[in-house]
């Protein structure tokens, strides 16, 4: 099986209105993407019909081979790391990090079962493979932006996703927290074989190993393929007016 992803016709309505439309998106093992569009585009809603959290209105979902309603969604879940600044308000704030990192194994926020010395372990190796040895030992609180996007990354791991979701992983950071959290996701892509996910809407966050990428306008895909290709100016001007 070469394709980790397959979305045949997606369309999506909230009530009247519709959200996306029409979207046929292969993705294969190994390759990385990014996402991109404007605000309102329909980035997060496909990532939600990717992740198995939103049902799409018609179309063929399939992940790892798996179409949606012939497969256990709950352990095709277990599959798909999420990332996005939304969580950081979920993660309980005096908590330790290597806690935080581990409860990404069971999937709730908040450590509920046994803490193995393996699980401790698993969880340091994520932060070090992140460059985040430093804050080991501190609470979630008193990290900078930035580092808290990386304890969600590693937490998002811990679960040895086949798939990770990076839903605008750099909003609200400064130029340099920006410049370590892009570097620690390009160490990602050569070191792990999770296939990524980048969405954004700034182009300049795309690093060299994403290589492919698709651009949504009004709930409707615009142009995909190699990143070389599609990232014109003049694509972009007509996406982002």
């Amino acid at each position: 099986m070469n394709s980790i992803i397959e979305l045949q016709d997606i369309s999506l309505y909230r009530g009247k209105t519709q959200i996306l439309k029409g979207i046929s998106w292969k993705i294969n093992r190994g390759e990385h993407w990014a996402l991109i569009g404007p605000n309102g585009a329909g980035k997060t809603s496909l990532l939600k019909i990717i992740s198995g959290n939103l049902w799409p209105s018609s179309g063929k979902v399939k992940i790892l081979g798996k179409e949606f309603g012939k497969a256990d969604l709950r352990e095709l879940k277990k599959k798909i790391g999420w990332v996005s600044s939304f969580l950081t308000e979920k993660i309980p704030q005096n908590e330790d990090i290597v806690e935080i990192v581990i409860s990404g194994k069971f999937a709730s926020f908040g450590v509920y079962e046994k803490i193995t010395e393996k699980d401790r372990k698993k969880a340091k190796k994520l932060l070090r493979l992140l460059d985040c040895s430093h804050i080991l030992g501190r609470d979630f609180n008193v990290i900078s932006q930035g580092e808290k996007q990386k304890v969600l990354i590693a937490r998002a791991l811990m679960a040895e996703p086949l798939i990770l979701l990076l839903d605008e992983p750099c909003i609200g950071l400064d130029i340099k927290a920006r410049g370590s959290l892009l570097a620690s996701i390009s160490k990602l892509c050569k070191e792990t074989k999770t296939t990524i996910i980048y969405v954004t809407h700034h182009i300049e966050e795309i690093i060299e190993e994403i290589r492919n990428a698709l651009l949504l306008k009004d709930g409707k895909m615009f142009i995909l393929g190699k990143k070389k290709d599609v990232l014109s100016k003049e694509t972009l001007d007509k996406i982002f007016n």
